[in-house]
């Protein structure tokens, strides 16, 4: 019951912010400030959740290495994203890149399961699923597409989400500290680098410098949830 729960707080903001974005237009600044607060949170998240049990398990060298691989893979991934559809549609951007940093932080979800389910990683890809999804699916209609294509390509976004988790879990059930550190530590990189070149300029770009404020307080509620 705990992986299921964990799975479909990670994965249903995605459907139910399409499902929001398709009947209203929020303010910039509101998902700017929602962002920025994820933002914060993923970071905490990275350091204590993801890296910090990854180094305990693996050392320095092998969780070092994972990190910089997902950070790598990512930066790769959405390089090749941006050319594919700089001139396309920038809802699908948004799902595509909400898919490829949701499939290492729900699989890190998942994997915390085996030892201590994490509850501030949780909160902190809630929080930044949902106004994506938001985003994403306002501007798919924007171009056009009717509102059920869009609700029905974010489900299964959804969908495949909900999988990552229930893949961390079960794939290293039983998994000593040593095994764990490579997918931690790999989701570590991942995400990191999604903040910062995803989440914080997003953020910034529609809110300027007063969001730092809400950054700053997605920070201090990721570290008290770790705590």
């Amino acid at each position: 019951m705990t992986t299921l729960a964990y799975a479909l707080g990670a994965s249903l903001p995605l459907v139910v912010g399409a499902a929001v974005g398709v009947r209203w237009e929020p303010p910039k600044h509101l998902v700017a400030s929602v962002l920025a607060f994820a933002a914060g949170a993923l970071i905490v998240s990275t350091s204590f959740e993801l890296f910090e049990p990854a180094y305990a398990g693996g050392g320095p060298w092998r969780s070092g290495a994972m990190f910089a691989a997902g950070a790598i893979v990512f930066v790769a991934a959405d390089t090749w994203l941006d050319h594919r559809y700089q001139h396309s549609a920038a809802g699908i951007a948004l799902l595509a890149g909400v898919t490829l940093d949701g499939i290492p932080e729900n699989t890190a979800l998942g994997v915390s399961l085996n030892d201590s389910a994490s509850v501030a990683l949780l909160v902190a890809v809630f929080v930044s699923n949902f106004p994506e999804a938001l985003a994403g699916a306002r501007s798919m209609m924007d171009r056009g597409r009717s509102a059920r294509t869009v609700v029905l390509v974010w489900a299964a976004a959804t969908v495949l989400l909900a999988a990552a988790v229930f893949l961390g879990k079960y794939l290293f059930a039983g998994a000593g500290p040593a095994a764990l550190s490579y997918p931690l530590a790999f989701a570590g990189g991942a995400v990191l680098a999604s903040v910062i070149d995803t989440l914080a300029p997003e953020a910034f770009g529609e809110g300027g410098p007063v969001i730092a404020l809400a950054s700053a307080a997605g920070f201090v509620t990721g570290y008290l949830l770790s705590a």
